[in-house]
């Protein structure tokens, strides 16, 4: 199957991929397993997303819920609070606005709102997810690969063959949200590092991306600070910046045209290196 790998069509914006685009993380959470609690109200959330923005982000990912392994629930009321708020003021920063979310009502909230992409990583399989994508002209959508769910995936890790597994099940998904009229321009996959993976086979999805570009959809690499980064460097989340850029590098060396990253100025500079290096004009 072949898709247009250079358009991703969202709600408002027509995101051109043809080079990588950094997507900055805005975690209106308490408990998130790198930043929690720093951007946890409207105010601080929206004074971040304007720095991500000035760093050099794209697009911002806006997220109410934290997934980190093991991580509780939460209610639909609560994420509705934390980031209704947040995205009404967002999406007048002039950059597409993602929302990390898999509750259909959620969804349709921040869609209503004038949001542009929703990132699902229970890939639209929550009731009424596919649903509110399907019935949205244009939106566009994520979809993750997860083994079981945050509260067990690190408990009990994926075993077998794990590429043709996610290649099997995000061409899966892809397949059955076009079949109910959602165009492939509207979907980007991520294989989902650290969700239901062991260390090994993290980094084997990292080594054999392309494999998975085989799919025919843009690629998006999520690897920001991740607990397999710390298990290589040894070190803590908070000084998992280096490794974190590396990681994205090595991602968008392999095919990735999204990156979503927490240190968006580091990247940004470090794409900028890397596009000297891989063309044969450089601009001043």
């Amino acid at each position: 199957m072949k898709n247009n790998r250079h358009i991703w069509q969202t709600s408002r914006f027509k995101i051109e991929l043809t080079q990588p685009k950094i997507m900055g993380i805005v975690n209106v959470t308490p408990d998130s397993f790198s930043d929690g609690g720093k951007h946890h109200n409207t105010h601080k959330a929206l004074a971040h997303c304007e720095t991500l923005i000035n760093q050099g982000a794209d697009i911002l990912d806006i997220g109410g819920e934290s997934t980190r392994p093991g991580s509780p629930t939460v209610a639909l009321d609560e994420e509705l609070a934390r980031v209704v708020p947040v995205v009404r003021e967002a999406v007048k920063l002039g950059v597409p606005i993602s929302v990390d979310t898999y509750k259909s009502d959620v969804m349709k909230a921040v869609l209503d709102l004038g949001a542009d992409i929703i990132n699902d990583i229970w890939a639209l399989r929550q009731p009424g997810a596919s649903d509110v994508i399907a019935a949205h002209p244009t939106c566009g959508v994520c979809l993750m690969h997860m083994h079981r769910d945050p509260q067990t995936m690190q408990t009990e890790p994926m075993t077998g063959d794990v590429l043709s597994q996610i290649k099997d099940f995000l061409a899966d998904v892809a397949s059955k949200l076009c079949a109910r009229g959602v165009m492939q321009e509207r979907i980007v996959l991520d294989a989902g590092p650290g969700f239901g993976k062991t260390i090994e086979q993290n980094f084997m999805l990292l080594a054999c991306q392309k494999d998975l570009l085989e799919l025919g959809y843009p690629w998006l690499a999520a690897w920001s600070r991740k607990s397999s980064l710390g298990a290589i460097t040894g070190q803590p989340v908070e000084l998992r910046m280096l490794a974190s850029v590396s990681a994205a590098l090595i991602a968008v060396e392999r095919g990735a045209r999204i990156v979503r990253v927490h240190d968006v100025a580091e990247t940004a500079e470090a794409l900028k290196i890397w596009k000297a290096g891989t063309q044969n004009k450089v601009t001043l």
